[in-house]
């Protein structure tokens, strides 16, 4: 079977709704799931966060949470947020990204209401989870979080949550059915109206 790679932030409500219908694509992949900083790809891309815009962040809880009820996905947004990932990633990061453990990480953020950026939180479940808390501040995991982010962005990806197929960057929650199409037929990206890679730059804003 194949095998793809998600890359994720749990800081991002639309990775969380994402995970919740990653299992669509198991027929076809095996996911891979990968912890990367979100605010390192933001840095590397010289990009903000739809957090750090005003109109974009409560568009984006808004959005999140109408569409989670529509889907009928549990969520309710941290008692603040942004917030400070790097305890979970680590987290994840220790347990080498397995897939039961992401999806509690994400649901002890995106279902409780709690301060997400509360590192005792992070350390609670790390104990449930059999992880030593003091494992995520070993420079070892630390270095290994760095590495993946520095590969995702190496690979082209600049946001979360985003799959990799094939070398092919599929962005965002709502890029499922898009990568699923894909993964069908792997000649999808060379067909007529699909080739935009190429396209010149027109122009180019002031100061960019």
């Amino acid at each position: 079977m194949r095998e793809i790679d998600w890359y994720f932030d749990p800081i991002s409500p639309y990775a969380y709704l994402a995970l919740a219908e990653l299992h669509t694509l198991a027929p076809l992949a095996r996911v891979r799931m990968r912890p990367v900083l979100f605010a390192g790809l933001l840095g590397h891309w010289d990009n903000v966060g739809p957090a750090e815009i005003p109109p974009k962040r409560v568009w984006t809880y808004r959005f999140c949470a109408w569409q989670a009820a529509q889907k009928g996905i549990p969520f309710i947004c941290p008692a603040s947020h942004p917030f400070n990932p790097l305890p979970w990633l680590r987290l994840a990061t220790a347990l080498d990204g397995e897939e039961n453990a992401v999806r509690r990480i994400f649901e002890t953020i995106w279902t409780t209401g709690e301060d997400a950026g509360d590192a005792s939180r992070a350390h609670a479940l790390a104990r449930e989870l059999g992880v030593d808390p003091l494992t995520l501040n070993d420079p070892a995991i630390k270095q290994r979080l760095r590495a993946e982010t520095d590969t995702a962005t190496a690979r082209g990806v600049f946001g979360v949550p985003s799959l990799v197929i094939d070398g092919e960057v599929f962005w965002g929650a709502d890029a499922l059915d898009f990568a699923r199409a894909f993964l069908l037929d792997p000649d999808l990206l060379q067909k007529q109206g699909l080739q935009l890679g190429d396209v010149p730059i027109g122009a180019v804003r002031r100061g960019r």
